[in-house]
């Protein structure tokens, strides 16, 4: 994927979330939302791959549900301002699991999916 074209990226992000889809079959996808400081050419891809995420979803009819870091950290950790550490290690026991992947994004996905099953029939959908 490195080296590729930034919309051949996007295609595969398209691609792949489709074929997740088709083969898990979810109702729902939770989401977390945009945060941003500093390196704007960062937060248009990043943006740009959210789109395609969120399209994807919809013409998949699944309900999208957008969750803060904050809300993220308080469901999972039970405080906001939890550190990354604290959330894989949380993520990890609520999980009863040995490890986790080595990949923080895909951690990250698992404390999203936490954060929706405990809070989902608060939630508004997008």
């Amino acid at each position: 994927m490195l080296g590729e074209s930034f919309p051949l990226r996007l295609e595969k992000i398209y691609r792949d979330l489709n074929e997740i889809i088709n083969k898990y079959n979810p109702d729902a996808m939770s989401i977390e939302e945009l945060f941003f400081n500093n390196n704007a050419k960062t937060a248009i891809n990043v943006a740009q791959a959210r789109g395609v995420i969120l399209m994807t979803a919809r013409i998949n009819s699944l309900d999208i549900f957008e969750y803060t870091p904050l809300q993220v950290k308080q469901a999972v950790t039970g405080y906001g301002r939890a550190d990354k550490i604290q959330v894989q290690r949380m993520v990890k026991m609520i999980l009863n699991e040995e490890k986790l992947p080595k990949l923080d994004d895909i951690t990250d996905s698992m404390a999203i999916a936490i954060c929706h099953a405990h809070s989902a029939k608060f939630s508004q959908k997008l």
